[in-house]
């Protein structure tokens, strides 16, 4: 991302919260920046007029099937999926998918890899002329589903050490590092870095897969390391937004809350998302955490218009892919339908649905709300121009 769109960011925080007086000088500044980044960025980015051709030659079913990011073995219905022949191609025939998750059940060896997201890709184009998103947790450390295993690839340590280091250049070659082998494989898509500050020092499931517990650090590091993996065709993600540092409990076993404030956020937590955003983020994952300080009730952050929408677009002004945390989650599957939750992901303003727990009984969730005009097909074509902004420039 340039650095007048980094500037333009930060000209939108400073908007809304400049006094009258000021507004004016803003906006025109505002002005200038918002044309200067289009006019740069417009080689690279595919046109209005490319992704609504596309758009329009979707059908309803066709649309939804791109908002949702799951593991094989949820389209195929077969367990331990290690390759894509027939079966798989039907599938998406059938299902024309926006990506797969891959999991270390789904990941042999090097050859085997490259073989099935060839082939994978390749049913995509013939079938929808759009690439997958090809997606991993690939953090290092803890959280690795390639490094440390049988590939040849180097092995790579936890966040939490190249935190301590201080030095964002680690992190920089880190992400290259990982972007490199991910890419050598197929992939396009990581969910890393982790930009949750260690708000608690105890807190085990961050405890080494975040950067540590200065948000200043945090920021630096995170965005650092996602340069790297853009710079090796890796697209990477931020994630738990809003911030999972004050975890009460962990979310894959059920429900979490924080009672921290908004002001609380914004000093500390949102301060890594505030500055991935001005790098250029172009994904950031929303986590199942709940903040009935904020949001005045029980609901996870994924599920919540007011984190989602009002906090994460409005106020902080991303427009990049909003992807939920996984859906089969405790925090959300002890508590919604698969079609309950994937409904209510999509209302509160994310794009990509990552992982329900039934993928067709989401599908058809999304699908009858549609149908039944709870949630227009126009913010279904929302989502869709994010999504395929990314897909048509992809490689």
């Amino acid at each position: 991302m340039s650095e007048s769109k980094r500037v333009y960011h930060r000209f939108i925080r400073e908007l809304r919260s400049a006094k009258p007086l000021a507004v004016l000088l803003l906006c025109v500044g505002l002005s200038f920046l918002r044309s200067s980044f289009a006019d740069a960025s417009e080689a690279a980015s595919p046109s209005l007029e490319q992704i609504n051709s596309v758009l329009d030659a979707m059908s309803l079913e066709e649309k939804i099937a791109q908002l949702f990011l799951i593991q094989p073995e949820a389209l195929v219905n077969v367990d331990g999926v290690t390759e894509a022949g027939e079966i798989t191609r039907s599938a998406l025939n059938e299902f024309p998918i926006g990506g797969f998750i891959y999991m270390e059940q789904n990941l042999l060896e090097e050859s085997q890899v490259k073989t099935m997201i060839s082939n994978v890709q390749t049913y995509s184009m013939e079938r929808i002329g759009l690439p997958l998103f090809i997606s991993v947790d690939e953090e290092g450390g803890t959280v690795a589903r390639i490094s440390g295993r049988n590939f040849d690839v180097p092995l790579i340590g936890d966040m939490a050490q190249i935190g301590s280091s201080g030095d964002p250049k680690l992190a920089y070659e880190t992400g290259r590092t990982i972007g490199s082998y991910l890419s050598g494989l197929g992939f396009n898509l990581d969910f890393a870095p982790v930009a949750d500050v260690l708000d608690t020092p105890d807190h085990q499931l961050l405890l080494h897969r975040s950067f540590g517990s200065d948000p200043t650090l945090v920021a630096s590091m995170a965005t650092e390391l996602l340069k790297g993996l853009r710079d090796e065709g890796i697209y990477g993600t931020l994630k738990h937004f809003p911030g999972h540092g004050a975890a009460t409990e962990d979310t894959h076993l059920g429900y979490s809350g924080s009672k921290k404030t908004l002001e609380e956020l914004k000093s500390c937590d949102l301060i890594p998302f505030m500055e991935g955003i001005d790098a250029g983020a172009d994904f950031i994952m929303v986590g199942h955490l709940s903040f009935p300080n904020i949001t005045g009730d029980e609901l996870p952050s994924s599920l919540s218009g007011r984190i989602v929408t009002d906090l994460l677009r409005d106020e902080l002004g991303y427009d990049g892919i909003v992807i939920t945390d996984a859906l089969n989650m405790g925090a959300i599957s002890q508590n919604y339908t698969s079609a309950q939750a994937a409904v209510m992901a999509l209302e509160a303003g994310a794009d990509l649905i990552l992982m329900p727990s039934n993928f067709h009984e989401a599908y058809d969730g999304v699908l009858e709300a549609v149908r039944q005009q709870r949630i227009t097909e126009s913010r279904i074509d929302e989502s869709l121009r994010r999504i395929l902004k990314i897909k048509i420039s992809l490689p």
